[in-house]
């Protein structure tokens, strides 16, 4: 009998085992974040193809004075996922919130972007918080009464397939409370060849960070899976509006986890993310749907990529 690991998340273990049963094998997206992978993805963001980051920075340079003047000052931002070495200083400098919560569900991570923004703005009171935020949590009670801007940033809704994008957003509305505002960013549909390029990119990152998926189910789940045995592929699902990122098998390959045994054959794969592209009337009605109204919307020349400024409905929505 193999060991089990007391350290390891049980959500995660969960997860996995249940996610590789499926007919169709799929791991949800959050499981790519460990500190190794929250890493890599800062080195995708960096790179030449993947225009999102880049973009959206650009916007906040751009559009934060005109967005600052419609956030009520002296609030709490509230980040949802460790905040970014560029984007959340942007936000940060123009709106002079009173206090800053970044919310992650790496630890490691969450902790070392917050001594960052703590060093940078010294007379800012920041309060991490070490949780998944698609899950119930607790806000600071330093926070209490003041108003509440939610920041989500970089298209990380387009990680959620609609229905759980809604769930999510009416999550956030119940976390961040009536009459709060959000500040989130939506990428654009746009030509395929773009897409492709921007989640498989020459240098070989984004097939790292899908990749180290299975190490950290190796290291923490007592694991034998063979790296080598699998390739990162992206893949454009008109259908659906979205880039899928699979895990493929490019042999027969067989494999145990704890007690679990697993088999997949060649060109068989694990469904690792989604990130669904949103136009203007979706983007909007995805966000009526989770309770927020739109306030107002900027994009970049090429309209590439959203940013959405929305306030907490008042009034009761459909449940």
């Amino acid at each position: 009998m193999l060991e089990t690991l007391e350290h390891v998340d049980p959500a995660f273990r969960a997860d996995v085992l249940n996610g590789l049963a499926e007919p169709i094998p799929a791991i949800p997206a959050r499981w790519l974040y460990d500190r190794r992978g929250s890493e890599l993805f800062d080195e995708i963001t960096r790179l030449p193809a993947y225009y999102p980051t880049r973009t959206e920075t650009g916007m906040l340079e751009e559009r934060m004075p005109e967005i600052a003047r419609l956030i009520a000052p002296a609030c709490a931002v509230v980040e949802f996922g460790a905040g970014s070495a560029t984007k959340t200083p942007i936000l940060l400098r123009a709106v002079q919130p009173k206090a800053y919560v970044p919310v992650d569900i790496s630890g490691d991570y969450l902790r070392e972007s917050a001594e960052v923004v703590d060093r940078d703005f010294p007379g800012l009171a920041v309060h991490p918080v070490e949780a998944d935020f698609t899950r119930d949590m607790q806000l600071p009670k330093e926070i209490d009464g003041m108003s509440r801007l939610g920041f989500f940033p970089g298209s990380t809704i387009g990680n959620f397939v609609p229905q759980s994008a809604t769930d999510l957003l009416r999550h956030f509305r119940t976390t961040l409370g009536t009459g709060a505002k959000l500040l989130i960013g939506m990428d654009r549909v746009k030509g395929v060849e773009r897409l492709i390029a921007a989640y498989d990119d020459p240098e070989g990152v984004t097939a790292e960070f899908n990749l180290n998926l299975l190490r950290r189910i190796n290291r923490e789940l007592n694991a034998d899976i063979p790296i080598e045995a699998f390739r990162h592929q992206a893949r454009w699902n008109d259908m659906l509006g979205r880039i899928e990122m699979h895990l493929v098998a490019i042999r027969d390959v067989e494999f145990a986890i704890e007690e679990a045994r697993f088999v997949f054959r060649a060109g068989q794969s694990i469904h690792t993310e989604n990130s669904h592209k949103y136009g203007p009337r979706g983007a909007r009605l995805l966000l009526l749907a989770g309770g927020w109204t739109p306030l107002a919307e900027w994009t970049d020349d090429d309209e590439d990529f959203a940013l959405i400024l929305a306030e907490a409905q008042r009034e009761r929505f459909a449940p």
